[in-house]
């Protein structure tokens, strides 16, 4: 499935249910944030793995919970999510080559 076909499907349940009065998107941002804060409740004091191992089936539904999200954050914005990322993927080769980001973690560096 696409993701724009995934999008209507997302909106189709939302508007079944009379939820698009809520889904302004300031109160979507908020949505976005607190899903990701409950996605990483699920690491909370255990290694990467062993939230992993543990939490899997939780992890997936709150990433899913963060994607439905972003799907009705820019459906309302009028985004394009093929076009956004893709822009933002272009703007990170130019920020950080391969030649000078290969391995190294840092997040801003000397390029």
């Amino acid at each position: 499935m696409e993701i724009r076909e995934l999008t209507n499907k997302v909106i189709q349940f939302r508007d079944n249910r009379h939820w698009k009065q809520f889904h302004n998107p300031k109160d979507l941002a908020i949505s976005l944030s607190l899903e990701a804060s409950e996605l990483l409740e699920n690491f909370q004091w255990k290694s990467s793995n062993e939230a992993v191992e543990t939490k899997i089936e939780n992890i997936k539904d709150e990433l899913a919970d963060i994607l439905i999200y972003s799907m009705l954050l820019a459906n309302e914005l009028n985004l394009d999510i093929n076009d956004i990322v893709s822009k933002k993927i272009e703007k990170n080769e130019v920020k950080y080559p391969i030649e000078k980001a290969y391995g190294v973690n840092t997040k801003y560096k000397d390029l």
